[in-house]
């Protein structure tokens, strides 16, 4: 696989989220979406029907089907979908939409974000400027560093293949379904594709295709057919 190959279309399902229209047709890269995040949130809440939202402060909108737990902290502008679940501590500190059904455990961070329907970060997790697909899940404590330390642009990775993003802050995109092992570090500009499961204690820089297994960054290997 190339860096062409890990375009909106191909890493997800764009019937799986409330923000499907933030990212045209699909054909673009999903980086690009990370800065238009504020402003498609304040626009998009302000058409949802008020039977199924309620307005909690300036530009956040949470689902009345949403459980949020008291000790949970909302700044927006954000967006918290149906059958959502935020639990003890969880921080979001802006820009996020949480997609339906999606778990954001206790004590995890968010910060300009998209996670889509049925994704779980629900231990300990930071997810900042990132999106991540379709069911696709956090182990605990994994998280999504997004600022390199020497705070120049990211640039994204694959083989001798390599994208300027033109972004000082730029976490992980996360295909539908990815895996991501407890306590793993996924660097910026790192792309996972669908259906790819990260060992536990991996520190991954760079893309994965889907449907592969990260041991480590010498072993990365097909999923087996069963």
């Amino acid at each position: 696989m190339a860096i062409r190959d890990y375009t909106v279309n191909k890493l997800f399902d764009l019937s799986q989220t409330i923000a499907a229209d933030l990212f045209g047709d699909g054909n673009g890269y999903p980086w690009e979406y990370l800065s238009k995040i504020e402003e498609f949130i304040i626009k998009l809440g302000q058409t949802l029907p008020e039977d199924r939202f309620e307005k909690r402060g300036e530009n956040i909108w949470v689902a009345k089907s949403a459980h949020i737990f008291d000790s949970a902290y909302i700044a927006g502008p954000c967006i918290i979908d149906e059958g959502a679940e935020l639990r003890q501590c969880a921080f979001i500190r802006g820009k996020a939409i949480v997609g339906a059904g999606c778990v954001v455990g206790n004590s995890c961070e968010l910060k300009n974000v998209v996670l889509f329907n049925k994704c779980e970060v629900p231990h300990y997790n930071y997810v900042g400027d990132s999106i991540l697909g379709f069911h696709a899940h956090m182990g605990a404590g994994s998280i999504t560093s997004n600022i390199k330390s020497d705070r120049t642009n990211v640039v994204i990775h694959d083989g001798d293949e390599k994208c300027e993003t033109g972004l000082r802050k730029m976490g992980a995109m996360l295909g539908d379904y990815a895996e991501i092992g407890c306590n793993s570090v996924l660097n910026p500009g790192t792309i996972i594709g669908r259906h790819t499961n990260v060992y536990p204690l991996s520190m991954v820089r760079g893309c994965v295709p889907e449907n592969h297994i990260y041991k480590d960054r010498e072993h990365v290997v097909l999923k087996k057919e069963i």
